[in-house]
């Protein structure tokens, strides 16, 4: 992998509302060795592998990304472990922290294969993870996830500590499933030293069941949360959506993301790509410009600068999640698994 020069300097990325772009949140793969209930389908249909972007490709688009502000990359899927030698993308990739160009390579996983990569992961400089996991109850988990056994998570989390990786856990939501559940996740999140994250479920994609059936307003999680422990508004940011309170009792720290509720736009930093190379400026929208085109037509990165710089002009100023109780469909067709966590 190498860097493509450009007869034109770089600009940074400014939406039309001001906002400065620097976080970059890109999908390796569509695929997943889970099927979770809120994200995939069951028989869920891929992609071709030929439409898929190579490695080579995915190193070219962050760099070229890099060269325009990002300062953050998260590395998402699917499951992203889970692509073919996916950490020679890492290795590549890590050069922008050696530089200074990037200051956070990290990424999103289910943790199912943490325990065979949390040392290199560490080694090539990243520092923090979040792991999506929503019950500590064997069964449950396979519920959720169809798939997915919860002892190889648990042991990928563990070995991700030991190697020095702060994790985040992230857990969704869903009404009548973990809904009890919620409190012993943070005590036990908070007891390894790891902040956990609430997230509403989202309407992308058809799936069954209804979301309708499985979305928890996080106000009433959180009003619950009060009559158990004291909640003290924090400041902490990482670059995402997340809202955080720290729990005096544990000392740990709640997030809270609520695209539902209160929607978290107004200070949106993000910009999501696709395995395949397209570029949603929201995760709430269906408007996408593709690079892949740009990326392919020539050896310069000219090409790739403009298609960005065309699609940051027509990112808009937040998202129009709702859940329709009329049709029953979801606010954008596309599945969570496509787009990227």
């Amino acid at each position: 992998m190498f860097d493509h020069a450009a007869s034109v300097r770089p600009t940074p990325m400014i939406d039309p509302f001001g906002r400065g772009i620097d976080y970059l949140r890109v999908s390796v793969t569509d695929r997943c060795d889970f099927r979770c209930v809120y994200c995939m389908a069951e028989n869920m249909t891929f992609l071709p592998k030929k439409d898929l972007l190579t490695l080579e490709e995915l190193d070219r688009l962050c760099s070229a990304f890099i060269d325009k502000g990002v300062k953050k990359l998260r590395l998402t899927g699917g499951e992203p472990l889970v692509r073919k030698d996916v950490m020679t993308l890492f290795r590549s990739l890590s050069r922008h922290l050696e530089t200074g160009a990037l200051d956070e390579l990290t990424v999103t996983t289910n943790g199912s294969q943490l325990a065979k990569y949390s040392t290199e992961l560490a080694a090539l400089g990243v520092k923090r993870i979040n792991v999506s996991l929503d019950t500590l109850n064997p069964t449950l988990f396979r519920t959720i996830t169809r798939w997915g056994d919860l002892n190889d998570v648990l042991g990928g989390i563990d070995a991700a500590l030991a190697a020095g990786i702060h994790v985040k856990i992230n857990a969704v939501a869903l009404k009548g499933v973990n809904e009890a559940e919620i409190e012993d996740l943070i005590v036990w999140a908070h007891g390894k030293g790891m902040d956990i994250s609430f997230i509403e479920v989202m309407p992308l994609g058809d799936i069954e069941p209804s979301r309708l059936d499985q979305y928890l307003p996080l106000s009433m999680v959180r009003a619950r949360l009060m009559d158990r422990w004291t909640l003290a508004e924090s400041d902490h940011r990482t670059g995402g959506p997340a809202r955080y309170v720290t729990v005096n009792e544990t000392g740990g720290r709640i997030g809270f993301i609520t695209p539902m509720t209160h929607n978290f736009c107004e200070s949106c930093n993000r910009v999501r790509v696709t395995c395949t190379g397209t570029l949603f400026m929201c995760l709430g929208q269906e408007d996408a410009a593709d690079l892949r085109s740009p990326l392919r037509a020539s050896e310069a990165n000219d090409l790739i600068y403009a298609a960005i710089d065309r699609a940051i002009a027509r990112k808009p100023k937040g998202h129009d999640f709702i859940i329709d109780r009329r049709t029953k469909r979801p606010s954008v067709t596309r599945h969570m698994s496509m787009t990227g966590g």
